[in-house]
């Protein structure tokens, strides 16, 4: 009975450690918290991160929490990237929380939801140096209720 309990036990770790591996690597991730759960459209929130390898490609993501009240299926947010060498690339962006038939597309804890949603299409290469990332919404409501938190998530994606 032992000796079956400890092969099951090994079998779930070597299995956990194989999935942790193929996983993306975590490069960054900062968030701000809104205590009041409102998010105004001139707060700008500044992420800065230091890309080191130059060969990886990455992922960027929007990173949002916000309650099940959240009065739209939607999100425009306006991401000023400042690179190493001085130059602003700007997208304003509409971002779906939400699907007509789903509901809302993260994962969700009672009445809180969680979601990374990608900013660009397809992995980007960076230049070595520090990035900073300013972000602010622009929707009609201001301020946005029922936020907690957003942010920005860089991801090294594995060859």
């Amino acid at each position: 009975m032992l000796g079956n309990k400890l092969i099951t036990a090994i079998c779930i770790v070597v299995v956990m450690v194989f999935f942790t591996a193929c996983q993306t690597k975590q490069l960054y991730e900062q968030n701000t918290i809104y205590p009041t759960h409102q998010w105004a459209s001139k707060q700008v929130n500044e992420y800065s991160f230091t890309i080191t390898d130059t060969t990886a490609a990455y992922k960027v993501f929007f990173v949002i929490r916000h309650h099940n009240a959240y009065h739209y299926k939607n999100i425009w947010v306006q991401l000023n990237t400042l690179s190493p060498d001085n130059t602003i690339n700007k997208q304003s962006i509409n971002l779906n929380l939400a699907d007509d038939a789903k509901g809302w597309l993260g994962i969700g804890m009672d009445d809180i939801y969680d979601q990374r949603i990608p900013i660009n299409a397809s992995p980007v290469h960076f230049k070595k140096g520090v990035y900073k990332f300013m972000l602010s919404h622009t929707m009609r409501e201001d301020p946005l209720e029922n936020i907690l938190s957003t942010g920005i998530r860089v991801e090294k994606v594995k060859p």
